[in-house]
């Protein structure tokens, strides 16, 4: 069994694929209210406020897993953001005030780390291209080692007020051994940021 050691082991630097549309080969369906919100979405964001939980794990930047007995820690090299999750099973504490990247809690299904996350508010869109979220959304993350190398991520999106339906968005990650995550500042040398719409 030596062979398969890395089975539920997250731990290490992981890359996935750029995903810019979150949507791309899902059954992803707008409701009327999405449908608007959508068509609103100008490509306009502060560079410098943070993207929420989908567009974190979206972007190109590798990511980092430290995994300890009763809570598994992500550090995003994007954005320098981490996330720290108990997964002891606890629910989610009540009557949160909703942030940007909500409230995360996961337990173990077998060898599958499965995050919920809730009380996220609704100043992020899902993606690149700009899919819109509410403050209804609830996130379900499912992240699994499928290999030596590998690991399957899937992110299921439920939000009734702006999808008709709960969708899964499914990509692998891979493992990268010898790659240490770099800094990651917001503002040094950004030459585009009087470029960008609304930016003063």
């Amino acid at each position: 069994t030596s062979q398969e050691s890395w089975k539920g082991d997250l731990t290490g630097v992981w890359q996935g694929p750029y995903t810019g549309d979150l949507t791309r080969n899902t059954s992803a369906k707008l409701t009327p209210w999405g449908e608007e919100q959508f068509k609103k979405f100008d490509g306009t964001i502060d560079p410098c406020l943070p993207v929420g939980v989908t567009r974190q794990i979206n972007a190109p930047d590798p990511i980092e897993i430290v995994q300890t007995p009763n809570r598994v820690v992500i550090l995003y090299e994007s954005w320098h953001i981490f996330r720290s999750i108990p997964t002891d099973g606890r629910p989610h504490p009540k009557n949160l005030d909703p942030t940007w990247f909500g409230n995360s809690t996961a337990k173990w299904e077998g060898d599958t780390l499965v995050i919920d996350v809730a009380n996220l508010n609704d100043k992020t869109t899902l993606d690149t291209v700009g899919h819109p979220h509410s403050d209804q959304l609830h996130l379900v993350e499912r992240i699994r080692r499928s290999g030596p190398t590998a690991a399957s991520y899937e992110v299921t999106v439920e939000d009734p007020k702006t999808y008709v339906e709960p969708w899964t968005q499914k990509r692998v990650l891979q493992l990268k051994p010898g790659l240490e995550l770099m800094e990651y500042v917001c503002l040094e040398n950004e030459k585009d940021r009087s470029h960008l719409k609304g930016i003063k």
